[in-house]
């Protein structure tokens, strides 16, 4: 073979693969509704079912125009990205509708009335007249103090108990041993927290005692393996050379930890104790058990039963009345911006303490 049937075979080869369009993607889709929405007015479907049929058509037509023009290759690789976009939307769908449905039921329960007053039966001060209470501040403020009382329990708990796994138990069985439980305790059912704290102060007080903090202790019973977790891989996280420095400068352990270790750390942590907050505020089950429900304002954790959120959007949504529901949606509403307001100071408080990096 010669020099020139080398080069002008070379430049017989394609210097670029052909590709779709740009407009293809949007195209398809678009294509992909449209037939959809045919079928559903056809069927008489639902949007539901229209817009699982629009992007079942769009994943399998995208790919095959991309067999025919682009090839093998490039047709597997818009196949998997049109499946991980489905994925992303089906995971998203339950929460936008749950947030869409959230706001629209919730807001109009929302007014000064019903942040300011309870349950208890109202006098109109027009018509000297007996009205049902329709207020949350009983609620509202229950949860706050249950949680914190969950928290102010948890927090040193299942801080300390992260410091001896990773500072002190370093292959003891010991060690492993507690490592065990706190995985056990993370898939224990919340209605089993609820009735150990009814069952030990059933035991000091008496059956049918309901006090707020055993909704405080039966949260903490959740609280505590998060709080362990989070924070022992936020210690494991922080640099041996660390320790070491501070060892070499004869700073004794117990100092190490409480100068060195915590501050470094203290960003994830706080982290992972909102985080915490977040996930056993809306718990029902055990709140309902241990506290009970009340139609009074009570701040007293110490005396008495308590409302919370969580118990007050059941019992109103139970009573099956129009009135009710509304409640029940105004309740759901304030829980959901709790969970978010913590989320997002999680955020905050994790990139306010992180570790600066940088030379």
């Amino acid at each position: 073979m010669t020099t020139a049937d080398v080069t002008m075979q070379t430049h017989s080869l394609p210097l670029h693969r052909l590709r779709l369009p740009q407009y293809a993607v949007p195209m398809v889709m678009g294509t992909a509704v449209v037939v959809a929405a045919l079928l559903g007015l056809l069927l008489g479907w639902g949007w539901v079912p229209m817009a699982i049929v629009a992007i079942l058509l769009t994943d399998v037509a995208l790919p095959l125009w991309s067999r025919l023009v682009e090839g093998r290759r490039a047709a597997v690789d818009r196949l998997v990205t049109a499946l991980i976009w489905t994925a992303l939307v089906c995971a998203l769908a339950p929460l936008a509708w749950l947030l869409i449905k959230t706001l629209a039921s919730g807001i109009p329960a929302i007014n000064g009335h019903f942040l300011t007053h309870n349950m208890v039966q109202q006098l109109d001060p027009v018509t000297f007249k007996t009205m049902p209470g329709s207020g949350v501040v009983h609620a509202l403020l229950g949860t706050l103090l249950v949680t914190l009382g969950a928290t102010i329990i948890s927090v040193p708990v299942g801080l300390m108990t992260s410091v001896y796994l990773v500072e002190y138990g370093r292959g003891r069985p010991i060690a492993r041993v507690i490592t065990l439980l706190v995985d056990v305790m993370t898939g224990i059912p919340s209605i089993v927290a609820g009735l150990f704290a009814l069952a030990l102060f059933s035991v000091f007080f008496g059956v049918g005692t309901r006090m707020g903090v055993m909704g405080s202790i039966a949260l903490s019973l959740l609280m505590i393996p998060t709080v362990v977790r989070s924070a022992e891989e936020m210690m494991r996280l922080v640099p041996g050379d660390l320790r070491e420095a501070s060892y070499a400068l004869g700073v004794p352990k117990w100092r190490t930890i409480l100068k060195v270790v915590l501050p470094t750390s203290i960003g994830g942590i706080i982290t992972g104790v909102m985080l915490a907050i977040s996930r056993v505020i809306g718990e029902t089950a055990p709140l309902l058990v241990a506290v009970g429900s009340i139609d009074v304002t009570n701040t007293n954790l110490f005396s008495g039963r308590m409302q919370t959120l969580p118990v007050f959007i059941m019992t109103e949504y139970q009573t099956s009345t129009p009135a009710g529901y509304r409640l029940a949606w105004g309740g759901a509403l304030l829980l959901i911006a709790i969970v978010m307001v913590l989320n997002l100071a999680a955020r905050i408080i994790g990139k306010i303490f992180a570790p600066k990096t940088g030379h």
